[in-house]
């Protein structure tokens, strides 16, 4: 069946996500909505689309699905409401700034039988999930050692820092979500250290723009992961998994992959300059298992509760720089019920 979407928010990622569904052969995009009329028209206009307002998208009876990819205060309204509109919904992260909140949404989301997927789109770059397969099938043997290196090549402009929730839940988020996707275990603690090395007005914006984090589970393991704002050779994206029988990893990738070599020596191609180019085809997979989902009325992965869960592991960090400790998730989320967090996984 062809999922039809609307798509709320025609930013940066608005149109990443435009792309994707209309380059599936199984979706159509119905509608576009934005705040600003002009960015609506426009997407709307290059994709064969309809201008609608937000509401008239999510109570629509020709749209199956909704991509959110409005401000992140936004999200956990919008989730709502289009489950109670019988609506699927496929949201960027994070569902909220706060995890009270976004346990609240997801209540809603578990009453009204909805599927809802959160956008963590690097668990669908082919090359993350080949280091994945061969973790599971046991090449590597136990896992013992995540590393994760994830570095942006230039610092974003403080009026987006002061409303992005800060470097861990706006970038690290993606970290710790791929860290529990491949531990393969909860996260139990957290320990943070952040500082302002890049730019001072994100320090003035009250985030920092290097941070190094360290997580742990209950049985030992534990990842590493290392982020900057400032990368000077390009988007610098590298994952390894150390197991008991040897290790896996993955490269930085590059638009082109080739190597020069002369009297001066070997040379490569710069890597790519931001995530719109590197995750292309991690973008364009997730839509595709989303509207596999919805067609076969699936659990969706990654769901509201590993959403959730990266949140947790943010405001954790968060709280590990300012009290200068290591944290328990659990002091964040609270008691979660019997509710397992890798169902569906």
């Amino acid at each position: 069946m062809t999922v039809r979407f609307g798509l709320l928010g025609a930013g940066r990622i608005g149109k990443v996500h435009a792309k994707a569904i209309t380059g599936n052969p199984d979706a159509r995009l119905v509608a576009v909505s934005d705040a600003m009329a002009d960015a609506a028209s426009s997407l709307a206009g290059q994709y064969g689309a309809e201008v609608r307002g937000t509401e008239a998208i999510i109570g629509a009876s020709d749209i199956d699905a909704v991509v959110i990819c409005t401000p992140t205060d936004t999200h956990a309204d919008l989730i709502e409401a289009a489950a109670r509109a019988g609506k699927a919904i496929f949201c960027e992260k994070p569902i909220d700034l706060d995890v009270e909140r976004v346990k609240a949404c997801l209540k809603v989301v578990d009453a009204e039988g909805a599927t809802l997927m959160v956008g963590f789109n690097r668990r669908f770059d082919p090359h993350f999930e080949a280091v994945k397969a061969v973790v599971d099938r046991g090449e590597i043997g136990a896992v013992e050692m995540v590393t994760i290196v994830s570095r942006d090549p230039g610092a974003p402009p403080p009026d987006y820092v002061r409303r992005s929730g800060g470097i861990f839940r706006d970038m690290t988020i993606h970290d710790f979500d791929i860290a529990r996707w491949l531990l393969g275990e909860e996260i139990e603690t957290v320990s943070a250290q952040a500082s302002v090395l890049v730019d001072p007005a994100i320090g003035e914006a009250g985030d920092y723009d290097s941070a190094s984090v360290m997580l742990a589970t209950a049985s030992g393991k534990h990842a590493t992961i290392s982020n900057s704002r400032r990368a000077t050779y390009g988007y610098d994206q590298r994952i390894e998994v150390h197991g008991s029988k040897g290790a896996v990893s993955a490269e930085n990738q590059r638009p082109v992959s080739i190597e020069v070599a002369n009297a001066a020596g070997y040379t490569r191609p710069p890597l790519h300059d931001f995530f719109m180019t590197r995750y292309t085809e991690a973008y364009a997979r997730e839509i595709s298992r989303f509207i596999d989902c919805v067609n076969s009325k699936s659990a969706a992965t990654p769901s509201g509760l590993d959403g959730l869960i990266a949140l947790a592991l943010a405001e954790a960090a968060v709280r590990s720089v300012k009290e200068g400790r290591a944290v328990k998730v659990s002091e964040v989320t609270g008691p979660l019920g019997d509710r397992g967090v890798f169902q569906g996984r």
